[in-house]
């Protein structure tokens, strides 16, 4: 019970950021093409810094293990949910705006909080291991999917800021080496407008839709139910089945996180690359809000259901 009203002030808490989004639009005080300037603002200078802080930690082995379960949970949820997108877009004919949907989500800007708030800030670290996997495959496989692009250029890929980050952070986690407090302050605040600032994103491209539009669209349905239900009830059967809950201590929690995670909304990041190159972005979006609607019911589902196995 507690949970499920946790994540229902998180999801109401996102409701109000892309309500202010729309309102800037609505009001006329900016336009739906403005957002694509915030878009690169978040890109390539919030997300890398809230990447960044999150390998900000005390190292210690029990720690190590304990993310190295997480980036584990996390591979495994990719490795299944990429081939079964494909398969399913054979029968479904998902266009790559909808596959890019339906595998990935809001890990980052709904999860860390409530992690936080239900477990304890001590496993926020865990969290990162689902955005290491994810982030990683934003940047090569996602972007791809979106854009149409047929290979991936390696060297874009370890040029990119937010695939630095990930590099700098695991070497600073390793070597336990720190920063100066004043700068690792900053990157934090910066990191902190990551989840304010994807929502009023959304907010202001369904500024000029209309609401009918946005309930009436069929597809939508199908993709969240895909990204809600159908997939993260896939990943708790594999966890419990296969023992991987069990391997540890702390494996439970930590793949419960991972759980969390792989049942959240549809990640903001696909319709800010949407945004940013032109590839249905007003689709994206109504897709992101109907998942962040449905998610006040479905994730509370998911998390009972791993819990009662």
């Amino acid at each position: 019970m507690e949970l499920s009203f946790l994540l229902m002030q998180q999801i109401c808490q996102l409701f109000i950021m892309i309500f202010l989004g729309f309102m800037l639009v609505k009001t006329k005080t900016l336009s739906t093409q403005d957002s694509k300037v915030i878009s690169k603002v978040i890109l390539f200078v919030v997300s890398p810094c809230a990447i960044l802080t999150s390998f900000m930690i005390e190292f210690t082995p029990d720690k190590l293990f304990g993310l190295g379960l997480a980036l584990l949970g996390a591979f495994i949820v990719h490795v299944i949910y990429i081939p079964l997108t494909e398969l399913l877009s054979k029968i479904f004919g998902f266009v790559p705006i909808e596959k890019a949907t339906v595998i990935y989500s809001n890990s980052g800007n709904l999860i860390i909080p409530l992690v936080g708030a239900i477990l304890g800030k001590e496993w926020v670290l865990y969290t990162s291991g689902y955005m290491i996997v994810q982030t990683i495959l934003l940047w090569t496989h996602a972007k791809s999917l979106v854009c149409n692009e047929r290979q991936y250029d390696i060297k874009k890929i370890f040029l990119n800021v937010n695939v630095i980050a990930i590099m700098i952070g695991i070497i600073l986690f390793l070597s336990q080496f720190q920063l100066p407090g004043l700068v690792v302050t900053t990157f934090d605040k910066v990191g902190s407008m990551i989840g304010p600032l994807a929502m009023i994103v959304i907010g202001m491209l369904i500024g000029e839709m209309n609401f009918k539009d946005i309930f009436s669209e069929k597809r939508t349905y199908l993709i969240c139910f895909m990204r809600l239900i159908v997939y993260p009830f896939i990943i708790v059967l594999v966890f419990q089945f296969t023992g991987l809950s069990t391997i540890s201590s702390d494996a439970n929690q930590i793949f419960l996180i991972t759980i969390l995670a792989a049942s959240a909304p549809a990640a903001a990041t696909i319709t800010q690359f949407a945004q940013l190159y032109n590839k249905h972005p007003g689709y994206a979006s109504i897709m992101n809000v109907m998942s962040v609607i449905f998610s006040i019911v479905s994730m509370p589902l998911m998390v009972m259901i791993y819990q009662l196995f």
